[in-house]
């Protein structure tokens, strides 16, 4: 996993709650094994119509957000199923941070364990950047160290809370099974005590 301490990024502001994991990815982009290769799928069936052509209505094929890495979105993201291939196809997307005012709870631990940083913010915070997303180019700085979110436009910097555990991850860039390699000595001496 690749660690991330800061990100700059453009904001896309996607205005609906209750975003389940099949309109995320949905399951007929399931087959692959690999963790790549998700992202042109993201949201499909919103991007595109039934044969596969862009929508034009769907705001996020539009110009202005192309290439954008900070998802604004509303309430119980990620709900549904617990596929992990939801917080691939974001990540393969290229979005680095998600802030809503809540998350479904293994949707959340599912992406903060692949690098994604998942931030809950209130929602008076919320509409006034969907506002300035969706009427003009807004872009926020994560500083995930000192857990802030910095809005330059307004000089702002506002605050957010990160369980610990999840910081210390994503800053390091540690998936379980690195951290699982952390103890590789104590694992090795405990097989030598053992005879294992």
């Amino acid at each position: 996993m690749e660690a991330i301490q800061k990100h700059e990024g453009l904001v896309y502001p996607l205005n609906r709650t209750n975003i389940d994991t099949d309109q995320i990815i949905p399951k007929q982009f399931l087959k692959r094994i690999e963790r790549t290769g998700f992202g042109e799928f993201v949201f499909y069936n919103w991007r595109f119509d039934d044969d596969g052509n862009i929508r034009e209505d769907f705001d996020m094929n539009h110009e202005k957000y192309k290439g954008a890495s900070v998802l604004i979105t509303g309430e119980n993201f990620g709900c549904g199923s617990s596929r992990e291939h939801a917080p691939w196809a974001l990540l393969d997307y290229g979005f680095k941070v998600i802030i809503a005012p809540s998350f479904a709870d293994i949707f959340y631990n599912n992406a903060m364990k692949n690098g994604i940083i998942l931030i809950k913010m209130d929602e008076g915070f919320l509409k006034d950047w969907m506002d300035r997303a969706e009427e003009g180019e807004l872009r926020l700085f994560v500083d995930l160290e000192k857990q802030i979110i910095v809005d330059e436009s307004e000089n702002k910097r506002i605050s957010f809370d990160i369980p610990a555990h999840h910081k210390e991850k994503l800053l390091n860039g540690w998936d379980d099974i690195a951290i699982t390699m952390q103890l590789d000595d104590k694992i090795a001496a405990y097989e030598k005590a053992t005879g294992k």
